[in-house]
């Protein structure tokens, strides 16, 4: 470890390092106040062992692991974001080894839906987009950036992920609120304003949700809807990241026509596993998956639009009956 950043108080690396918070984060570990004066090595050698020993760390390995965080967080923001254009799925295998569809191309702004029947190989299909598979993946799939093949430095990098991947299950470890979680990526990302931007994703967030998210609240206490909600904002408003696979949000208590609408907004392209054809349909195309293979692309027809239509009144009415009931009222009528 750097004994020059031991060396330095908390108070001094976090004018050096503002995005320290972010590591903490990530270690579960309670954020030390900004203006102790204490050195970054006391603040460690003073940390309790119960602290540690229920975030699963040793005290010896937190001094190496905070250098290399504090060397990716540098070695992200001083280098070149890629800009990624399009990606490119190359043809694979299903479970019996039978080849897949001809290669796939998503481009940025490109919206695509992924069905199939449970265990088929939804997820398999976005852990390859995520993981820039080549190959080494059950399905012998490649994932090509921009056409080309993926440098490996990219592929394993902790700090340069090209995916942000939104699941079903979201939560949160550490008891602070939803300003100081924003608080925390606007620092990791170096934002100036990061009052106007938490303010923003605040906003966003409670676009998507069905019950309203304030700044005060514990993370912690965060319903699911709320934490997908609030993680969607946050990848629309923040992130680099320019593909986004969703896996399976059709549960998540959220309104999911907005979330599509906030991505798209920030020119991502966006991959979505469903069981809903309302979500299905509102893709721009959809991979059918069978036996762990992609069998066909369809591209959405004026037609399926036209259902399209017709089913998302349907679902409305269905959500003002699901509230209705919640709020003890009888369903005798629609």
């Amino acid at each position: 470890m750097n004994s020059d950043i031991l060396s330095l108080t908390i108070e001094q690396a976090y004018k050096t390092y503002p995005f320290l918070d972010d590591f903490f984060l990530s270690c579960a570990i309670e954020s030390p106040a900004k203006t102790d004066m204490r050195s970054l090595g006391q603040w460690i050698e003073e940390l309790e062992y119960f602290t540690l020993d229920e975030v699963g760390f040793d005290r010896d390995e937190l001094p190496g692991l905070l250098e290399r965080f504090i060397f990716q967080m540098l070695e992200r923001l001083n280098g070149e974001n890629l800009n990624v254009e399009s990606i490119t799925i190359m043809c694979g295998r299903d479970k019996d080894g039978n080849p897949e569809v001809p290669e796939l191309t998503l481009k940025k702004g490109d919206v695509v839906s992924i069905v199939g029947a449970t265990g088929s190989g939804k997820s398999r299909l976005l852990s390859d987009i995520e993981w820039l598979a080549q190959g080494d993946t059950p399905t012998k799939r490649k994932i090509l950036i921009n056409g080309q093949v993926p440098p490996q430095s990219l592929r394993f990098s902790i700090d340069k992920k090209l995916v942000a991947q939104l699941s079903q299950t979201m939560n949160f470890v550490m008891d602070i609120t939803v300003e100081k979680f924003l608080h925390i990526h606007c620092d990791s990302h170096m934002i100036k304003d990061k009052d106007s931007k938490t303010e923003e994703i605040l906003w966003s967030a409670n676009l998507l949700s069905g019950e309203p998210l304030k700044m005060n609240m514990p993370v912690t206490s965060l319903s699911g809807g709320q934490s997908r909600a609030l993680m969607i904002a946050d990848t629309a408003c923040i992130s680099t990241a320019p593909i986004v696979v969703i896996d399976e949000i059709e549960n998540a208590g959220i309104n999911r026509k907005n979330a599509i609408d906030l991505l798209l907004k920030a020119e991502k392209i966006v991959l979505m596993a469903t069981h809903d054809p309302v979500l299905a349909l509102q893709a721009d195309r959809r991979i059918v998956i069978k036996n762990g293979g992609i069998q066909k692309v369809v591209k959405t027809t004026d037609g399926e639009r036209a259902v399209l239509a017709k089913l998302e009144i349907m679902n409305e009415k269905l959500m003002q009956c699901r509230e209705r009931m919640r709020d003890g009222e009888l369903i005798e009528s629609i």
